[in-house]
């Protein structure tokens, strides 16, 4: 599924690759799968990571979400498609993602809270630091995922 196109950190960096992916296995069991594929497909939109973008569609979709709520996901604040908490959740994932400029304020963090547990708070704000640390590394090895095919 990944082209490395410029370092293979899962064989040059194994050790710490792993651990990522480890912290990875746990998100998985930690949170809802339909809400974890919008966080990651949020801040992939956010980052422009198209290799991501891809592959978190497809997750998305097999966790029983739809192409119309997926398509509308840029505009989650506007569309009435999505509860809640996963509005709670967009929100966290925004003002992190941005964090360099949205400093995930207290009032952020209160509306998010009255959402969440204590341990899903917790589960969320890790799934959103690896999404972006994913994004990162994504991008700057330059992954093409396989269905990243040239225009006709």
């Amino acid at each position: 599924m990944t082209h490395f196109n410029r370092l293979n950190l899962a064989v040059l960096a194994a050790d710490g690759y792993n651990g990522l992916i480890n912290v990875e296995n746990y998100i998985h069991g930690a949170l809802d799968l339909k809400l974890l594929s919008l966080v990651k497909l949020r801040a992939s939109q956010i980052n422009g990571c198209a290799f991501c973008l891809h592959m978190h569609y497809e997750e998305a979709l097999k966790a029983g979400d739809t192409p119309a709520r997926l398509n509308l996901l840029p505009a989650w604040e506007e569309s009435r498609m999505f509860t809640e908490k996963e509005r709670a959740a967009l929100l966290w994932t925004e003002s992190l993602t941005n964090i360099a400029t949205d400093r995930a304020e207290d009032e952020t963090y209160a509306e998010v809270k009255a959402h969440f547990t204590d341990k899903e708070m917790a589960d969320l704000t890790l799934a959103v630091a690896m999404i972006n640390a994913w994004n990162r590394i994504a991008i700057s090895m330059r992954f093409l995922h396989a269905n990243d095919k040239p225009a006709a």
